[in-house]
């Protein structure tokens, strides 16, 4: 089983592209997407650091991260002022950032295939398979939704798994066990606040600097 680890790489696409091809609105975009990609890890000309700034460039024009963060934080969510909530977006997209985007140099050649669509409304669902370095298979499912006339997305499940209920059940746990503003505090240090290490860590530790 590939698990969460594996979620980095598929969540900012960093995959390469098979031969053949689904077609439809939305996998034309994340093909378009891959694409570009593909064509930034495999330039020689670039160092890590511009090619991590170029991907994240990219990354932010196919992900929605508000409505990502939103579904992230669940019923959290609805208690948030706005002024907390456009905090959180913006914390949850540097987490994404460090978390995936810093990561692209672990890309090795993965290749991606397309092999259904279902859209429904403005919302739509893009199933592939990843064919790893070793041959295995990997189903991938990403959750799209539409802004006028692109598609973008939200959620993206390697194996059943998905990227918002990983960071939804981790968010919750820590509102629960301590606070909203204790989860604030650990997005803010960047640090390892989802675990308990990280917690009694933050709790035994001078506050960060800002």
């Amino acid at each position: 089983m590939i698990g969460h680890r594996f979620i980095p790489l598929v969540a900012a696409l960093v995959l390469g592209l098979a031969a053949d091809a689904w077609a439809g609105p939305p996998t034309d975009q994340l093909r378009t997407y891959t694409d570009e990609v593909l064509k930034v890890l495999q330039n020689p000309a670039l160092t890590l650091p511009e090619r991590r700034e170029a991907v994240k460039h990219l990354a932010e024009n196919i992900f929605e991260v508000s409505e990502t963060a939103k579904r992230a934080l669940g019923q959290h969510w609805l208690k948030r002022t706005p002024a907390e909530r456009e905090e959180f977006v913006k914390l949850f997209a540097n987490l994404l950032e460090q978390t995936y985007i810093a990561r692209i140099d672990e890309f090795g050649g993965e290749k991606l295939r397309y092999v259904s669509e279902q859209i429904d409304g403005d919302r739509a669902i893009v199933r592939a398979r990843i064919t790893t370095k070793n041959g295995a298979e990997v189903p991938v499912e990403s959750r799209l939704m539409r802004q006028e006339s692109r598609w973008l997305i939200y959620d993206v499940l390697v194996e059943n798994l998905s990227l918002i209920s990983n960071y939804r059940s981790q968010f919750d746990r820590v509102i629960r066990t301590t606070s909203y503003e204790e989860l604030v505090k650990r997005l803010k240090t960047r640090g390892d606040f989802l675990s308990e290490k990280g917690a009694k860590s933050s709790r035994g530790s001078p506050p960060a600097s800002r």
